[in-house]
C-alpha cells in the first residue's frame, strides 16, 4: 500500500513539472510578448523539407585568386532551385552592387546581370544560342 502511494506522489510530481516545464517552454512562437529586434548571425541558409538549403545569405571574405584577381568582401544572397542551381544572386560590396539571374538548370550560358561597378553600370542579357546584348548609359 505505502509503495502505490508514493508511485502516485511520484507520478503528480512528475505530471506537474511536466507541465511547468510545458508552460515556461513549450511554444514560444504562440507566445504574446516583445519579438526580438535583431537577429545576429554570420550566416543565414533557408532549408526544404529534404534538408537541401534554397537560400543562403553570407558575408564573403576578401580573396586574391591565384592570377591576381582581388574581390572585396562581399555580402551575397543567393536564391537555389530545387536542384542545387544559384538561380538569383544578389551582391553588395563598397566597389561594386549587383543582380544576376540565371536561365534553367539544364542551361550554361542564359543569364541577366544588373551591375553598378564604380561609377559605371551595366546590363548583360546573354541566351543559351551565345548571342549577348550589353546596354549600358
Amino acid at each position: 500500500m505505502k509503495i502505490q502511494r508514493f508511485l502516485l506522489l511520484l507520478t503528480i510530481v512528475n505530471l506537474g513539472l511536466l507541465v511547468f516545464l510545458l508552460a515556461s517552454h513549450g511554444a514560444p512562437a504562440l507566445t504574446e510578448g516583445p519579438v526580438p529586434q535583431t537577429v545576429r548571425t554570420r550566416a543565414f541558409e533557408l532549408v526544404d523539407d529534404q534538408g537541401r538549403v534554397r537560400a543562403s545569405l553570407n558575408v564573403m571574405p576578401a580573396t586574391t585568386l591565384a592570377n591576381g584577381d582581388a574581390y572585396p568582401e562581399t555580402v551575397l544572397l543567393r536564391l537555389i532551385t530545387e536542384r542545387g542551381r544559384p538561380s538569383v544572386k544578389i551582391s553588395a560590396s563598397e566597389q561594386s552592387s549587383g543582380v544576376g539571374f540565371a536561365g534553367p538548370t539544364n542551361t550554361k550560358d542564359t543569364y541577366v546581370i544588373l551591375e553598378a561597378n564604380g561609377t559605371v553600370s551595366s546590363l548583360k542579357l546573354r541566351s543559351e544560342s551565345g548571342r549577348e546584348q550589353i546596354i549600358t548609359p
